[in-house]
This record gives C-alpha cells, structure tokens and sequence, in this order.
C-alpha cells in the first residue's frame, strides 16, 4: 500500500460488516462517501468501532481489523502512519465508558497502543 487510497479500498475490501457501519456513520457526517475523502472516512471507521464497543460487542470481532492495522504500520508511508494514527486511533474509545473499553484495548496491538499512549497520555480506561 501505498497511498491512503491504497489502505480505504483495502480496509473496506477485507472487513465488509464494519466497513457498513463506517460508511452510515460517514455520510451521516460528511453527507456521501468518496475515496477523495478516505482519511475523514478512518475517522467513521473508529467512531463505528466505538459504536460497537458501546454496545458491547465482542473485542475478538474486530481483532483481525486491529492486526491489519499493526501490520499496514510496519514499512508504511508517513502519509500512511499519520493517517492510522491520527484518523483513526486517536478518535478510538471516544465517549467508551472504561468497562467497556478496557477488552477492547487489552487485545489492541502494542503499535496501536503505543500511537494512541502517545496522543492521550493515558490508556482509555
């Protein structure tokens, strides 16, 4: 991968079911999807996961998705690694009561972990 481009088509090529979820919570916000728009989207992409942490959904649902994630930063652009971590791990766990977070951040891979330490300060819980 090589652009933002690159990483959006291959995140919503991979991992459909959440990918709905981002798309609703995207135009909701920003009226349509267009891959112009692909970093805002990595944003929707966090705000759906937050949805579902606050509905309790399992963690393990969306590991393969963190893992992606952890693996798209090893090598990556800038443009890439700042996408990842401002888009979309630093809006993670946002309005996620700490119950709620806390199985979700126990699987999250120590990259991702250590992108949003490094934004906070502090672990979401």
């Amino acid at each position: 991968m090589e652009t933002i481009v690159d990483l959006y088509n291959v995140v919503r090529d991979r991992y459909p079911e959440i990918t709905e979820a981002a798309d609703r919570v995207h135009v909701k916000m920003w009226g349509e999807l267009d891959p112009e728009f692909a970093y805002s989207w990595f944003e929707s992409l966090a705000n759906a996961l937050n949805g579902d942490m606050n509905k309790g959904i399992n963690a393990s649902n969306h590991m393969k998705l963190f893992s992606f994630f952890n693996q798209a930063l090893q090598g990556c652009s800038p443009e890439i690694k700042n996408c990842i971590d401002v888009a979309f791990v630093e809006n993670l766990f946002w309005q996620v009561p700490s119950a709620k977070a806390e199985p979700y951040w126990a699987k999250l891979p120590a990259s991702l972990k250590e992108l949003y330490m490094g934004f906070h300060n502090r672990a979401p819980l």
